[in-house]
């Protein structure tokens, strides 16, 4: 295509500005059709190794962009900062980053048996009960699981906040401190109790039955629900498909885990049986049991303030993720 240029400066503006327009027709299709990247942050053995067990980690309509992180204290410090767009993390780690303001929303999630957390002790403890725990150093992590499991497990022993000590460890220095003896008792979860229970001999004392929602949430950021609702949506269909597949092929599925991560096929197969984690339904009995405990938490002194958790979940995805 030929465009002569005029000698006046209006013309030859006009004749520019045709070349630009005529560039930006021409330019490769493949550049408006680049796949969506979904930034997601993981955990050893986690979705990561649940979607490529389940076969669901293929033939996918945007990219994954994987990070695996220790914790799931992190994976909010990125969601937050905008450096991920989904994550998931136990009910009471994300209201604790919530509270802070942090642009996240709840918008899917599984649950798990309440035995399945926890409280250890070593094998050769005198410890034998909730009781026990008196005058004790507990560790746990702070504002999630660990320290609201200790704090209603004291409640429920009838034990006073300031009759035991809390230690706000991360699981991997918490078994190290239990096992050198420097503090006397673990507060944990899957797959970390059942490893130290096959692995270490250590002993559960007390669990979450009848005082913890169990709940994993499934957190995208306020930005990726508006700008990459598509694959967020699809990414949440495929998690809830392959845990329903895992509870089927509980064997198949620790041995594949065991090959992505290492971690060791007993343990995983001990945990996944013991947990039997489910898809659910952000719902009202969901928001209820959530709320429920966010209350005690705050009272508790591990939230800073009182929650509407109905404003921390975003339900539009529960629909389309049944369908």
């Amino acid at each position: 295509m030929r465009i002569a240029f005029s000698a006046r400066p209006v013309g030859r503006r006009l004749a520019i500005g045709l070349l630009a327009l005529l560039a930006v027709a021409l330019a490769p299709a493949s550049r408006a059709a680049e796949p969506v990247v979904l930034r997601v942050g993981d955990q050893k053995g986690g979705n990561r190794s649940l979607l490529e067990s389940a076969g669901l980690a293929q033939d996918l309509p945007y990219r994954i962009e994987w990070s695996e992180f220790p914790a799931a204290a992190p994976i909010l410090e990125a969601l937050n900062a905008g450096a991920l767009d989904v994550g998931y993390t136990g009910d009471l780690s994300f209201l604790t980053v919530y509270a802070a303001g942090a642009p996240i929303k709840a918008i899917g999630g599984t649950k798990s048996d309440p035995r399945t957390q926890a409280i250890l002790v070593r094998a050769d403890s005198p410890i034998r009960s909730a009781a026990d725990l008196k005058g004790k150093r507990l560790a746990g992590t702070r504002g999630g699981w660990g320290q609201f499991l200790i704090s209603a497990t004291l409640e429920k022993a009838g034990i006073a906040p300031a009759e035991a000590t809390f230690a706000p460890l991360n699981p991997v220095d918490a078994k190290v401190a239990l096992m050198a003896g420097s503090v006397d008792a673990w507060a944990v979860w899957e797959p970390y109790v059942s490893f130290a229970m096959l692995k270490d001999k250590a002993r559960p004392i007390a669990d979450g039955e009848g005082l913890s929602p169990t709940i994993t949430f499934i957190v995208a950021s306020d930005k990726a629900i508006g700008a990459k609702r598509a694959a967020v949506q699809d990414f949440l269909n495929r998690l809830n498909k392959a845990r329903l597949w895992s509870l089927d092929h509980l064997s198949e599925y620790a041995r594949n885990t065991a090959g992505l991560t290492r971690l060791p096929e007993d343990v995983l197969r001990t945990a996944y049986t013991a947990q039997r984690t489910s898809p659910i339904a952000i719902d009202d009995n969901v928001v209820a049991e959530v709320q429920a405990a966010s209350d005690r938490a705050t009272r508790y002194g591990i939230l800073s303030k009182t929650l509407d958790v109905g404003r921390a979940v975003d339900r539009s995805f529960t629909g389309a993720a049944s369908k």
